[in-house]
């Protein structure tokens, strides 16, 4: 039973988290200028999977690699095709529009896992989903020709990458014992090794060594993935899984908030109503889970 003091504590670290992962859609965008994006994704991610293992090694948690095969599908498609794809989306794209878009991954995940896992999609969920896909409309504007296609397709592609990993590790989770941080540092390892691959065969042009590129490189590796998850993992263990859910929401919102502020990506309105479209749906789903939860625990 989780004491009354680890609550805030909780909280605390559920907002530190947030401004994290929601500020590091800036710092994805900014950087752009001065390295190319996939051999920024290959650093990060594989300075990110060193920093998970020394976590680990600190920690003395258990290192054992589980279903390798799996491991390694997990990894092409959490960190490698996910990390190329957002990063990729934000060179021609905002980086809070990018956020919110790949912020639909639950909708994604609704419809794979009934397909995959035989998992019931609820009134709810089909409600939510529906608000969503409205929302989407409404912040892909296809009408207007804005010319960003490409990079809402690398967006939306990065969500439907991060849904498919996220089925795929329920399915792993229901076959073997994992420790959630190993397999996080392993999946990563394996996906930062097939980017560092593809950054090796893309033409790209040399990095440029300004404060700006090692900055980035620190907070993406020592904030956004050893401090952040282990924020997560916290929160996880703290507070209820619905509710660690819904707090996610933050982050594509401080993304959004974040790259108006500071790059001036200003949505227009019917934009801006679809992102809030997104997040009401994102509420409401996250709400569903939260009292379905509530409901089996009363049950017990």
């Amino acid at each position: 039973m989780q004491s009354v003091r680890s609550t805030p504590l909780a909280a605390l670290a559920l907002i530190l988290m947030s401004l994290i992962w929601g500020y590091n859609w800036v710092v994805m965008k900014q950087v752009i200028l001065y390295v190319d994006p996939f051999d920024f994704s290959a650093v990060r991610t594989l300075l990110g999977a060193a920093t998970l293992f020394l976590v680990l090694a600190v920690l003395r948690r258990p290192m054992k690699l589980v279903a390798p095969a799996k491991v390694v599908l997990l990894g092409l498609l959490q960190t490698a095709a996910f990390t190329a794809l957002i990063q990729w989306a934000v060179v021609a794209g905002g980086a809070g529009k990018t956020a919110v878009l790949v912020y639909t991954m639950p909708f994604w995940v609704v419809p794979m896992a009934r397909w995959t896992l035989g998992e019931r999609v609820r009134g709810t969920q089909w409600l939510a989903i529906a608000v969503a896909a409205v929302g989407l409309v409404l912040v892909l504007e296809p009408w207007a020709g804005h010319g960003t296609a490409l990079s809402n397709l690398l967006a939306i592609g990065g969500g439907l990458s991060w849904a498919a990993a996220t089925v795929l590790a329920k399915c792993m989770r229901r076959d073997h014992d994992f420790e959630l941080l190993s397999l996080t540092a392993w999946q990563m390892l394996f996906g930062a090794l097939a980017l560092c691959v593809v950054a090796l065969l893309h033409p790209s042009r040399p990095i440029d060594p300004a404060p700006y590129f090692f900055g980035a490189l620190a907070f993406n590796a020592v904030l956004a993935t050893g401090l952040a998850w282990l924020l997560w993992l916290y929160v996880l263990q703290h507070l209820p899984t619905g509710v660690a859910g819904l707090s996610t929401l933050g982050v594509p919102m401080i993304g959004a908030l974040a790259g108006w502020l500071e790059l001036g990506e200003r949505p227009d309105g019917i934009e801006l109503a679809g992102m809030m479209l997104i997040g009401g749906a994102l509420a409401l789903i996250s709400l569903a889970a939260l009292w379905q939860s509530r409901r089996t625990r009363d049950a017990d």
